[in-house]
């Protein structure tokens, strides 16, 4: 998981709009990244896109 955030603090913007992209239902909300609270991130995405938490992390580091 360390890894993960070290990938998303360094490219979320970027990140953002592939996300956006593939899930259009996600707002700028959904995907507001704030230090120390990738749960809660992984938690909008999840209920948005019906996956589990591993399959969301599994998903952001291949895009």
């Amino acid at each position: 998981m360390e890894q993960w955030k070290l990938k998303l603090n360094g490219n979320w913007n970027e990140l953002k709009g592939k996300i956006k992209q593939q899930y259009a239902n996600l707002t700028d909300d959904d995907l507001l990244y704030e230090e120390g609270k990738d749960d809660a991130l992984l938690g909008k995405i999840q209920q948005k896109i019906g996956k589990t938490k591993e399959e969301v992390i599994q998903w952001i580091e291949h895009l």
